[in-house]
C-alpha cells in the first residue's frame, strides 16, 4: 500500500481529528449508567475545525478521509 506524503498543514489536519476522535471516544467510554451526557470540549472540536481550514480541506471530507486512511489505517470511524 502506498504511503501518502502529507504537507504539514494536512498532517496537523489528521493529527487534530485523531486528538477529537480519542476525545469523543473517551467521552463515550464514561462510567456506565452515568446521567451526564458525554461532553466533547470545545476547543478540541475548534483546533480541528481550524486545522482543516488551514489544510484547505474544509468542507472536502472525501479528500480528508482519504488522507487519513492513507495515513494511519484503521483509524477511520
Amino acid at each position: 500500500m502506498p504511503t501518502a506524503v502529507l504537507t504539514d498543514r494536512e498532517r496537523t489536519a489528521v493529527q487534530a481529528y485523531l486528538r477529537l476522535l480519542h476525545t469523543v471516544r473517551a467521552a463515550f467510554d464514561g462510567p456506565p449508567g452515568s446521567r451526564r451526557p458525554p461532553v466533547v470540549p470545545p476547543a478540541v472540536l475548534a483546533e480541528a475545525e481550524q486545522a482543516l481550514a488551514d489544510a484547505g480541506l474544509s468542507g472536502n471530507e472525501e479528500e480528508f478521509f482519504r488522507l487519513l486512511q492513507s495515513w494511519c489505517p484503521g483509524e477511520v470511524v
